[in-house]
C-alpha cells in the first residue's frame, strides 16, 4: 500500500478526465499555422516526402502530412504547428490547411449520416482492420483504451468480430493481399455501418501512395465517415473525432 501511494505521488493520476480539453504531452505536432511570411516556396514544396505542401497559397494537406517537421525546422517563420489534437473531419477538403488560415478543424454536421448519430450515440463497436500498417496506428488505437484515455467510458470499443462490429476502422495503405479481407470484413459488418480511415497511410496511402503494391479500390466504393490523420493517429484524436462523428460532449 505504501509503495502505491508512493508511486501515486510521484505520477500522479493518469487518468484524463477530460479527453476534449487535455494537453497533449511532449513533442507532440498537430493543426498547423502557415503565416504570410516570403520564403523560397520551391524549397519549401520539395521538402515534404509525402508531397503534402502545395502552393497558390501555400497549404498542406493533412491527409499526406507525415508530421515530420522538416518544413517548420527548415522555414520556422514560415509554419508552426500547434499542440491542437482535434484533426479529424468527415469532409476530405477540410485536412487541408492553407496560409493565413488559424481556425480549428471541423466535421460538417450536414454529411453526418442520421442513423450515425441515432443508433451509435450510447454504444459504438469497432473492428480494426490493419491493411498493410507498420502497426504504429494500431498500437495507437489500443493506447486508447489504457486507463489514461478509456476510451471505454463513451460506450466506445474495438471487437474482434466484424459479425458484433458496427463499423470497421481502417490503418494502414490497404496492399494488394489485404484487399480482399479488408472487402470480406465490411461486408460482415451488418448494417447500418460506418466506416473510419485512421492515418495518412490509410487515408492517401501516405509514402507509399503510388506503389504498384497497393489496392485502394475499396476507398472509392465507399462513402467515408471519418478521415483521422496521424502518422500515427494520436488516442486524442482518434478518441476526439469519433465522439464527434456519434454526437458525444465529453
Amino acid at each position: 500500500m505504501l509503495n502505491s501511494l508512493r508511486i501515486l505521488h510521484h505520477q500522479g493520476k493518469q487518468y484524463i478526465p477530460n479527453l476534449t480539453t487535455a494537453e497533449a504531452a511532449g513533442i507532440f505536432r498537430g493543426r498547423p499555422i502557415i503565416s504570410s511570411a516570403n520564403v523560397d516556396n520551391d524549397q519549401l514544396i520539395a521538402l515534404c516526402p509525402t508531397h503534402a505542401i502545395s502552393q497558390s497559397p501555400i497549404q498542406i494537406d493533412l491527409g499526406r502530412c507525415t508530421f515530420c517537421g522538416e518544413c517548420t525546422i527548415t522555414f520556422p517563420d514560415k509554419i508552426q504547428f500547434t499542440k491542437d489534437y482535434k484533426l479529424s473531419s468527415n469532409d476530405r477538403n477540410r485536412l487541408i490547411v492553407y496560409e493565413g488560415m488559424d481556425a480549428p478543424i471541423t466535421l460538417d454536421a450536414n454529411k453526418i449520416r442520421k442513423e450515425i448519430q441515432h443508433l451509435f450515440h450510447g454504444s459504438l463497436k469497432l473492428r480494426q482492420v490493419s491493411a498493410g500498417g507498420d502497426n504504429s496506428c494500431e498500437w495507437e488505437l489500443n493506447a486508447s483504451g489504457n486507463v489514461n484515455f478509456d476510451i471505454g467510458r463513451f460506450g466506445i470499443e474495438f471487437v474482434a468480430s466484424p459479425r458484433h462490429a458496427d463499423g470497421i476502422v481502417i490503418t494502414g495503405p490497404i496492399t494488394q493481399n489485404m484487399a480482399e479481407p479488408l472487402q470480406r470484413c465490411y461486408d460482415a459488418v451488418p448494417n447500418p455501418k460506418m466506416i473510419v480511415l485512421a492515418g495518412i497511410d490509410a487515408i492517401s496511402g501516405g509514402i507509399f501512395e503510388g506503389s504498384k503494391a497497393l489496392d485502394r479500390s475499396f476507398i472509392d466504393k465507399y462513402p467515408i465517415d471519418l478521415f483521422i490523420p496521424g502518422n500515427p493517429v494520436h488516442p486524442l484524436t482518434f478518441i476526439n473525432g469519433i465522439i464527434q462523428l456519434i454526437g458525444i460532449q465529453s
